[in-house]
């Protein structure tokens, strides 16, 4: 099945931003909070650019962004974390507030003194920057990012768990199996679901 396709199908199953039964953050249970925590950003989608850099997010990409947001409440806009990196990314990387504070956690955990974490300092730290999802659903993309991953017209949305990536379409296109060569412990003509066997507990 193509691209195209598939993201029509996604889109059907995904209705627009919303909380249900109206609840904000702040009354939610804590049972029901730590449920939204868990949420992941599944899926993919296609989205147009326009010429300022505004650009809709997948309504279930915002449903995460909130309930990953400790200050967000109804009304408000959630905040997301762009990672950018040097010029050896060609993606955008986005990560609800409490994703990248755990991030931040890890690399503060390696001494002051380490490579790595200056590395991961740079990168996550100084290589990002905080944003909002407006009213509308939409978030603004700077031209320094536009440029950097050469994205006009169209950004392809790709969820992986913890975070979600934006890709020029051609890009994803050309990258997205690249790196899944054939070894000793994976062939890329299976399904990917046969490396779940034997992972489970007990």
């Amino acid at each position: 099945m193509g691209r195209g396709r598939r993201v029509e199908q996604w889109q059907r199953l995904n209705p627009p931003f919303s909380i249900p039964g109206g609840a904000t953050a702040a009354r939610l249970s804590g049972a029901e909070r730590t449920v939204d925590r868990k949420r992941r950003f599944i899926g993919e989608d296609l989205f147009k650019v326009d010429t300022k850099g505004r650009v809709s997010i997948p309504a279930s990409f915002r449903r995460v962004l909130a309930a990953g947001d400790p200050d967000w409440q109804d009304g408000q806009n959630p905040q997301v974390v762009i990672v950018y990196g040097d010029e050896k990314r060609n993606y955008l990387e986005c990560f609800t507030i409490e994703a990248i504070e755990k991030i931040y956690d890890k690399i503060e955990k390696l001494p002051r003194a380490d490579k790595r974490r200056r590395a991961l300092q740079r990168l996550y730290s100084t290589h990002a920057f905080t944003t909002s999802v407006d009213e509308t659903g939409r978030m603004v993309l700077p031209a320094k990012l536009r440029k950097k991953i050469a994205l006009e017209g169209e950004a392809f949305f790709a969820g992986t768990g913890e975070a979600f990536e934006i890709w020029k379409p051609e890009t994803y296109d050309a990258e997205m199996d690249k790196d899944l060569t054939e070894d000793d412990g994976f062939d890329p003509d299976v399904d990917a679901a046969v490396y779940l066997d034997g992972d489970e507990e007990g």
